[in-house]
C-alpha cells in the first residue's frame, strides 16, 4: 500500500482511472435504470413504489461503506501515518455524506405510501441518521484541520469511533422490532425475486464506480491544491 504514497505514481494510476469509473457507472445505472422502470415487474404487495430499491439500496450500501472506507484510511493515517490516507479520508465523506442523505430521503418516500408515514424512529432509520450527523461532523473537523488537504489524528480518531455504527446499522433490523423489513440479501441468498432483482445489481455496480470515480477526483483536486499553495509559499520566500 506504500507504494502508492507517492503522489505522482498515485496520480498516474487515478487520472487515467478516473473517467473509466466515471462514464462506466453512469453506463451501468443507466442499464439498471431503464430495466427496472420497464422491464422488472411491479411487486405484488408493494406495487410500482418497489422500484425505488434501485437507487435507495445503493445509497444505503454506499453510506455504510463510504464510512468503511473513511475508517480503514483513519486506521491508516493514525497507525501507519500514510502520506495520502487523510486525503483519501477527507475524499470519501462528502460523498459518503450525500449518499446517506439520498438513502433517508428514498427511504422516507418509500415509507409513506408502504408504512403509512414518512419517518419513524426504529432501529435502522435512526442509526442511518446518525451516520449522516457522524460524517458532518467528520466534514466539521477536516475543516478546522490545520492540515492542508489532509485531516488532523483527532479527525482520524474520530473516524475510527465513528464506525462503532457501521454494524449497528447493518443489525438493526435483526436486533429490534422495526417497520424496515429484515434483511432481503444475505450470504445464503436473496429473497427478492430474480425478476425484481437483477437490476439492483447494475445500479449497485453503477454508483459505486460513480462513487469511486468522485472520490479519486476530490484527491486529485486535493493533491493539485496541496502542490499549488506549496509552490506559492516558494515563490514569497524567493
Amino acid at each position: 500500500m506504500h507504494g502508492f504514497a507517492n503522489p505522482a505514481r498515485f496520480l498516474g494510476i487515478a487520472k487515467p482511472l478516473t473517467p473509466w469509473l466515471a462514464w462506466g457507472g453512469l453506463l451501468l445505472i443507466v442499464i439498471g435504470a431503464i430495466a427496472g422502470l420497464y422491464f422488472s415487474p411491479a411487486d405484488y404487495l408493494q406495487g410500482q413504489s418497489v422500484r425505488i430499491l434501485y437507487v435507495h439500496v445503493p445509497a444505503a450500501w454506499l453510506g455504510m461503506g463510504g464510512w468503511t472506507g473513511l475508517a480503514i484510511a483513519s486506521l491508516m493515517q493514525f497507525v501507519w501515518r500514510h502520506p495520502l490516507s487523510g486525503i483519501a479520508a477527507r475524499a470519501i465523506a462528502l460523498p459518503g455524506a450525500l449518499f446517506t442523505a439520498l438513502c433517508l430521503a428514498t427511504g422516507s418516500i418509500w415509507g409513506r405510501p408502504t408504512w403509512g408515514t414518512w419517518w419513524e424512529w426504529d432501529g435502522r432509520m435512526t442509526s442511518m441518521l446518525v451516520l449522516l450527523f457522524l460524517y458532518f461532523g467528520y466534514i466539521a473537523l477536516a475543516n478546522a484541520s490545520d492540515e492542508r488537504g489532509s485531516v488532523s489524528r483527532v479527525t482520524a480518531i474520530f473516524g475510527l469511533v465513528g464506525a462503532v455504527n457501521i454494524p449497528i446499522i447493518n443489525r438493526s433490523v435483526v436486533w429490534w422490532n422495526s417497520l424496515h423489513q429484515r434483511p432481503s440479501i444475505t450470504l445464503q441468498g436473496s429473497s427478492i425475486d430474480n425478476a425484481i432483482l437483477w437490476p439492483l445489481g447494475f445500479t449497485t455496480l453503477g454508483f459505486t464506480l460513480l462513487f469511486g470515480a468522485i472520490v479519486l477526483m476530490r484527491m486529485r483536486a486535493s493533491l493539485a491544491e496541496i502542490k499549488v499553495d506549496a509552490r506559492l509559499k516558494r515563490m514569497a520566500a524567493s
